[in-house]
């Protein structure tokens, strides 16, 4: 065998440590930009941060809740006293109502194991069997909400209907024995085997809509999140502008006593000139970052103009590509400078990668958004005769005769759920 040596040229674009950084940099928040920038400050000595608003609350507001009760204090006070959660006021209410030791730790393990709609989410039962659980299910209704503790919504409304209306006999039989026919509306079905008129199916499945399917106690704090904007769309004298929400970031200076080291020749002018670069680098990308976006939000002002004044029923077919070559950029490039951004406008803030929307057809050759499209769709369903709805085939059909929209029956189907709208069957009502 020969061994023989070629040359060969060739190009290839090498990805360095500065340009992935960039392309992470372009794709964060405006406050994960400021976690960056803060920490860039703990790892270079020659950065200096000017920060413009002393707001103490800013670097929680993303993590903490605070209660809606508390309006009236101060944040402050609030951070120093968030007193205690409601998991642990049901442990202190089971150490009160419950002396034994046993009944107290089995509580306290279901407790434990509740998750935030009250229910009790674990397939071990270890160290407590199936009997002593359900046991302890009971016990936990006399601290309640009647309820907390199910391990099933049929669980759940059986038990506020064991403690709360015993008198309803046929709800407790309905729920017990045919929870199925309940879920899957299946309404004639229900009287012929309870030997009940469909009047009377209807006054149960009215009194069951009643009761609670989440009592939750709320193991997260009953709270609002602060969402912080990274883009700002206002009216102003009837017309609309736009801003990054960014005036919160610190300004970036380059700390002098460093500067007479960069012109030395030794180990330390090596890192202080690498420092340097690195402190250029991140002016430079910041700037491009909200380049990036400033580009994008103006090709979206004028491409989504009616959204901002009358909602998403009015957005235009639009994509990340059209809006690329409209701006000369890669179509990667806007699909990260528009990830994790919020956008607030006159309507409500809202994630801005929803301004972009795919497009279907129309019989006379034009387009119409997919946003658009999901919106015809609920109002359709929202007017139709509930007692006989109308499957995703006639969805389909009425869209093409009606709007002359060319839609499959599988693309009803999936904006349908899409939307969290259940099927035809499961919206059936009682017709009497």
């Amino acid at each position: 065998m020969e061994l023989v040596l070629n040359q060969r040229q060739e190009q290839s674009l090498t990805m360095t440590f500065q340009l992935r950084q960039a392309i992470e940099l372009l794709q964060y928040s405006t406050y994960d930009l400021y976690q960056f920038i803060k920490e860039k400050e703990l790892e270079n000595p020659l950065i200096e941060l000017e920060e413009h608003v002393k707001d103490p609350s800013l670097e929680e507001r993303f993590t903490r809740k605070i209660s809606s009760s508390s309006s009236s204090q101060q944040l402050i006070d609030f951070v120093k006293s968030r007193g205690i959660c409601k998991r642990e006021q049901l442990f202190q209410e089971v150490k009160l109502l419950f002396k034994h030791k046993e009944d107290q730790h089995l509580l306290y393990f279901i407790i434990y194991n509740l998750d935030d709609n009250g229910y009790f989410r674990i397939q071990d039962h270890d160290p407590f069997d199936e009997k002593t659980i359900e046991r302890g299910i009971h016990l936990l209704q006399q601290i309640g909400p009647v309820g907390v503790g199910a391990r099933s919504l049929q669980e759940c409304l059986l038990l506020q209907v064991i403690y709360e209306f015993p008198e309803e006999k046929l709800v407790k039989n309905l729920l017990e024995n045919h929870f199925d026919l309940l879920a899957n509306r299946k309404w004639n079905e229900i009287a012929r085997i309870m030997k009940i008129a469909l009047a009377n199916v209807k006054e149960m499945y009215d009194f069951i809509q009643t009761l609670n399917p989440k009592p939750s106690f709320s193991t997260s704090d009953d709270s609002i999140e602060y969402v912080n904007p990274d883009i700002i769309v206002e009216y102003k004298e009837g017309n609309l502008t736009y801003y990054l929400n960014d005036g919160f970031l610190p300004e970036i200076h380059f700390n002098n006593e460093y500067a007479g080291l960069l012109q030395e020749k030794d180990e330390t002018s090596k890192y202080i000139n690498n420092q340097y670069t690195q402190y250029k680098w991140l002016l430079s990308s910041i700037e491009q970052r909200r380049s990036t976006i400033l580009k994008i939000v103006k090709v979206l002002l004028e491409k989504q103009k009616q959204f901002f004044s009358e909602g998403f029923s009015a957005l235009k077919p639009l994509t990340l590509k059209e809006v690329a070559t409209e701006i000369d950029m890669h179509e990667s490039t806007v699909s990260r400078a528009t990830m994790h951004k919020v956008i607030q406008t006159p309507l409500g803030s809202f994630d801005l990668k929803l301004l972009f929307t795919s497009k279907l057809e129309t019989a006379d050759g034009s387009s119409i958004s997919q946003t658009e499209v999901k919106e015809l769709l609920a109002n359709f369903i929202k007017n139709e005769n509930k007692t006989k709805p109308f499957s995703d085939q006639k969805i389909a059909d009425y869209l093409k005769t009606e709007n002359g929209i060319n839609i499959s029956r599988r693309t009803i189907s999936k904006y349908r759920k899409e939307l969290n709208i259940p099927s035809s069957s499961l919206r059936k009502e009682i017709g009497i």
